[in-house]
């Protein structure tokens, strides 16, 4: 069961790219984002309601869970949502992947016993090198297309930056400690669609043309990507922990990119996958999962002579 649960978050949030490309096909930018987190904070209100779950009592928790809202919901979903007005479904998956190593930076700004370990700096370092390949800077000279995607290129930092600063915050404060996993998320996603509906009449606004297609792709980006995907995953991290429920991270890319260009026909540059293999690398190494081992210290070694790494 929890192995199915696994492939359903990485194929849900690996699609949730697809589903916004062909939800801007009818509806603004801003409208896409609005629609996909209040279809999620429904769902979720539906989970909490079900399974009898309660509400916080704290105002505290309230609070911080409003700043949450922005930087992991409000934020991302609405730069998300306008960067794919240009860019490519797949690459977008592709920078998504960028969003641990914004959490490291970020944490180690606003957690203060959070810095980075060598190990760590080098993880951030070689994923940095992987954005500069997948942003492929020798390809922008001539090329007006590409030249084109830039900007969103650059609002995909920002929404994977949101993310690191909303992570960081649930770690600075504690956000939800003592709470069930599942009530923060619906507590976090209904005060963002309650934020985004609060601003719709003013930047959501924009012509709609409805079709089949696109209410499927908005339901299952909300209903599903959005909102059970979070019940899922938080199960998930239950069963497995958290490092080894993080492992999505890898497969959601793969997902992203597969359907952008097998069924809707994107191009696919060749620095983009590699530019992403090393931002997964880097990954890798800032989570120890490219561990550096030491190599066993000799029978009779000189005084003073340390031990060397591979």
């Amino acid at each position: 069961m929890n192995a199915l649960l696994y492939v359903l978050v990485a194929l849900t949030w690996g699609s949730s790219f697809f589903f916004a490309k062909i939800g801007l096909e009818g509806l603004a930018p801003q409208q896409v984002a609005t629609v996909r987190t209040v279809l999620g904070a429904l769902t979720l209100v539906v989970v909490l309601l079900v399974t009898r779950r309660r509400w916080p009592r704290e105002r505290r928790v309230w609070g911080h869970l409003l700043v949450v809202a922005v930087f992991l919901n409000a934020v991302p979903s609405s730069l998300m949502a306008w960067a794919e007005q240009t860019v490519p479904s797949g690459l977008a998956s592709i920078y998504n992947a960028t969003t641990p190593i914004m959490t490291l930076l970020a944490l180690a700004v606003l957690v203060p016993s959070e810095r980075l370990s060598r190990r760590q700096v080098g993880g951030v370092v070689l994923g940095i090198v992987g954005v500069l390949v997948l942003v492929g800077p020798w390809s922008l000279v001539g090329a007006p297309a590409v030249l084109a995607t830039v900007p969103g290129q650059v609002a995909l930092l920002g929404m994977t930056a949101s993310y690191g600063v909303g992570l960081a915050w649930l770690r600075r404060f504690g956000v939800g400690s003592g709470q069930d996993p599942t009530t923060v998320a619906t507590v976090q996603l209904t005060l963002a669609a309650l934020l985004m509906l609060l601003v719709a009449p003013v930047v959501a606004t924009g012509p709609v043309q409805l079709d089949w297609r696109i209410v499927a792709a908005m339901v299952a980006l909300g209903a599903v990507g959005t909102g059970l995907a979070y019940a899922w995953n938080t199960r998930l991290v239950g069963a497995w922990g958290a490092g080894r429920a993080s492992t999505v991270t890898y497969l959601t890319p793969v997902v992203g990119v597969a359907l952008g260009v097998l069924v809707l026909g994107e191009p696919l540059r060749w620095n983009e996958p590699v530019g992403g293999v090393v931002v997964l690398a880097g990954i890798a190494l800032a989570s120890g999962r490219l561990a550096v081992r030491r190599r066993p210290a000799p029978a009779v070694a000189p005084a003073g002579a340390g031990q060397g790494r591979v």
